[in-house]
């Protein structure tokens, strides 16, 4: 398997009330040499996360002890800006499973689905009740149900439903990217295959 079984999360959140992040600020570009899908979890927003000198920012989310979990919870148009793939592995390799945003860029959001990184689409007014329940509360928790496709709010038991494809889901399901799920049907494809015409 490529990687983790996606089948029902329960954690606490980090809160990123920023709208329209985009690949450059989830991945900078002059650490997109590297070709293996590891370590980039180190320069995610890394830029937002240190100063010059790399000693942290102690301002940015993701330096307060606070808030920790696998769950980023981001604001409106999430993932913007190029196609690189490198930023959804950012988000993986730090160790988020799941993002959560009132809208996500297209690419960004496919290229999180083919890794193991859960999109989870909400209403604005959600995703604000997330926000105002974080804030609070960073113990609180949230529940992120891929075979029911939602999404709760553990302290208030308020929940939303959210999309994805069949096909995506069941890759997520089973930990599996778009080669392990042909690698997966490959007797089917040779079955197929034997009875085309010549």
């Amino acid at each position: 398997m490529a990687y983790d079984n996606f089948n029902i999360l329960k954690s606490t959140a980090v809160p990123l009330p920023i709208e329209n992040v985009d690949t450059d600020q989830l991945i900078p570009a002059r650490f997109l040499k590297a070709t293996e899908r590891v370590g980039f979890g180190d320069n995610l927003f890394r830029d937002w996360r240190y100063n010059a000198d790399n000693t942290p920012k102690q301002d940015f989310i993701l330096n307060n002890p606070v808030y920790s979990g696998k769950i980023l919870v981001g604001g409106k148009n999430f993932g913007s800006g190029s196609s690189r793939e490198h930023a959804a592995w950012a988000v993986y390799d730090y160790g988020f499973r799941c993002v959560v945003s009132s809208f996500f860029a297209d690419i960004f959001r496919n290229n999180c689905l083919n890794i193991g990184v859960l999109p989870v689409q909400v209403s604005p007014e959600f995703l604000e009740k997330i926000f105002t329940a974080v804030f609070a509360d960073p113990r609180a928790e949230l529940e992120v149900n891929l075979p029911e496709q939602t999404i709760t709010l553990l302290s208030t038991g308020e929940q939303e439903s959210f999309e994805i494809s069949p096909y995506k889901k069941g890759n997520m399901t089973n930990g599996f990217d778009d080669i392990d799920y042909l690698q997966n049907i490959k007797t089917e494809i040779q079955e197929f295959a034997l009875h085309l015409p010549l």
